[in-house]
């Protein structure tokens, strides 16, 4: 019998072959921070991730040219994998680990857009063992992902906010601060306290220009929790463009930053970022905010003008 995975509700991957793509990808990781090769990176690596991992490289390169062959390998062991059940594509899944780097979990989310793909890793956060909430699991251990729904205006019957609506409600909410689906916290009020604090300065002003993902680019996967809700994993572009006052130049002194610059810096610098995020989105009916459980920002380019 053939199994049609557009169709059918299967296991995003068999049991046995998840520690076979987590060993994969720690592989590839340590492999690219040894050469500080971007090809590998694109190997085993997706969406935001992917994207900090290209900077990474060029900041990397700036620094140790030729590669760093005594860069501290990764492990990550103490495996436990959160795999639902899907139809269609994407699928996901979850390993949920531990790191020889500190004492806490480290969530990769694997992604495949085909059956043609490769598993590559899209997401990675790392979260204090007490913040990990509990998954609803069936009575064959299968998580139980959300499904995706259409547009980012879409819907979920048991969720505050559909997990692909989070991104444009938090590039929403760092834009004018209205209507905030968001807990307050660093990383939602109190980003945007401390964006007031340069928008103007007697040197220079900043503008910020906060991005939502596109769905296809970069999903949002997102697992059912005990008690309601979802934990979800998505992403967004912030762009800061800082421009000096009259008589003044920018400058840039880190060697990394100097190694993503591209232009001139006459006037203004802007920086790009990219960030990654797992949230707690609360039930449908809650008067929770959507709580950031871990989020994670690089700079991937700069541009002078």
């Amino acid at each position: 019998m053939t199994v049609h995975g557009e169709r059918e509700i299967v296991p995003a991957v068999e049991k046995a072959e998840a520690p076979e793509v987590l060993k994969r990808f720690t592989d590839g990781y340590n492999e690219a921070y040894r050469k500080l090769d971007r090809g590998v990176v694109a190997r085993v690596e997706s969406g935001p991730l992917a994207e900090i991992g290209y900077a990474d490289m060029t900041t990397q390169n700036a620094v140790t040219p030729g590669g760093n062959p005594t860069y501290p390998p990764l492990v990550l062991d103490d495996a436990r994998f959160l795999i639902p059940r899907q139809a269609g594509w994407p699928k996901f899944f979850v390993a949920d680990t531990h790191s020889n780097r500190d004492g806490n979990r480290w969530f990769v989310v694997f992604l495949r857009n085909s059956v043609k793909d490769p598993w590559r890793a899209g997401y990675l956060s790392i979260l204090s063992p007490d913040r990990v909430p509990k998954f609803v699991t069936d009575e064959d251990g299968w998580a139980e992902a959300v499904p995706v729904a259409k547009g980012a205006k879409g819907k979920d019957p048991e969720l505050a906010v559909a997990p692909g609506a989070v991104s444009t409600a938090y590039t929403d909410f760092l834009r004018d601060g209205k209507g905030s689906a968001f807990a307050p916290g660093p990383r939602t009020t109190g980003m945007r306290e401390e964006r007031e604090k340069i928008k103007r300065t007697p040197t220079f002003w900043t503008e910020f220009i906060d991005t939502p993902e596109p769905a296809d680019g970069f999903p949002t996967p997102a697992l059912r929790i005990e008690g309601g809700g979802a934990m979800a994993f998505f992403s967004a572009h912030h762009r800061e463009r800082r421009t000096m006052a009259e008589g003044l130049r920018p400058a840039i002194t880190d060697p990394r930053m100097k190694a993503l610059l591209k232009g001139d810096l006459t006037r203004s610098v802007t920086y790009t970022k990219v960030s990654e995020s797992a949230v707690r989105v609360p039930a449908a009916g809650s008067k929770e905010g959507i709580a950031f459980l871990n989020r994670i920002e690089s700079v991937t380019a700069v541009q002078g003008e």
